[in-house]
């Protein structure tokens, strides 16, 4: 058996420089290390220092960036691809969809999320909190329809029971989507007070079994390092109290 890769990932710091910061590109590659089963290495980042680390291996790039073995990688969706490429079956699991449209399911929430948390005018609060809900909506649907092969095994079936979103395994678009997910619902609790709706009955199942896998738990960043980073940029809205 070929040696193992010696592999270290630089991820963003917290504001205490030391444990897990807020970076949804960060924790994406943290779970997909995590979900390969591969031994590898975390160092945290202080972006606030400069460090001289940062400027040797990977000048003017920002966290993640991999080392694998003695080779600099710095483009989160290309360290993605060579990561399912050079980590394969039969020794690492199979990452990748099996069904196209699950790499797309949730792509719009992100941006419509910011312009929703980004608006401090109440008169305009309605108007966009529906843009986003809709795109909840919409992840909902997908997650609650049955995939080609639940309807395989009961062709009867009018609602998938799946716990992710290609199937009952984390794959690659999970670790895309769900760091976004956590983001979302820390943030718009504290701004908007805003929970996603119970009625969701997909993504409500699907955000349950998440929270419930280790390498997605475990790699979130805390709560507060999420709502630090949004301070600057996500409003109240006015005449709203802060609670």
């Amino acid at each position: 058996m070929a040696e193992a890769p010696k592999i270290e990932l630089f991820v963003k710091a917290s504001e205490d420089g030391e444990s897990v910061g807020n970076c949804p590109f960060c924790q994406r590659l943290f779970m997909i290390l995590w979900l390969k089963g591969i031994n590898f290495t975390i160092t945290t980042v202080d972006m606030k220092r400069t460090p001289v680390l940062l400027k040797d291996l990977a000048p003017g790039s920002q966290p993640p960036f991999l080392l694998y073995n003695d080779e600099v990688k710095t483009d989160t969706n290309k360290i993605e691809e060579f990561l399912e490429e050079t980590l394969a079956p039969p020794q690492y699991p199979k990452l990748c969809c099996r069904y196209k449209e699950s790499n797309g399911a949730g792509e719009d929430i992100f941006r419509k999320f910011s312009g929703y948390i980004k608006n401090p005018n109440p008169g305009l609060n309605d108007a966009l909190e529906k843009k986003f809900l809709s795109t909840l909506v919409q992840l909902n649907m997908y997650l609650e329809t049955p995939l080609p092969h639940e309807l395989d095994q009961n062709p009867t079936a009018t609602e998938s029971s799946r716990c992710y979103l290609d199937g009952d395994t984390l794959t690659l678009a999970d670790c895309n989507l769900l760091p976004k997910l956590n983001i979302v619902k820390v943030v718009c609790k504290k701004y908007r007070d805003f929970a996603i709706p119970k009625e969701l009955r997909g993504l409500t199942r699907y955000l349950e079994n998440a929270y419930k896998r280790d390498e997605f738990r475990y790699t979130c960043p805390n709560d507060d390092e999420i709502l630090a980073a949004y301070s600057s940029v996500a409003k109240y809205l006015n005449k709203q109290l802060k609670r």
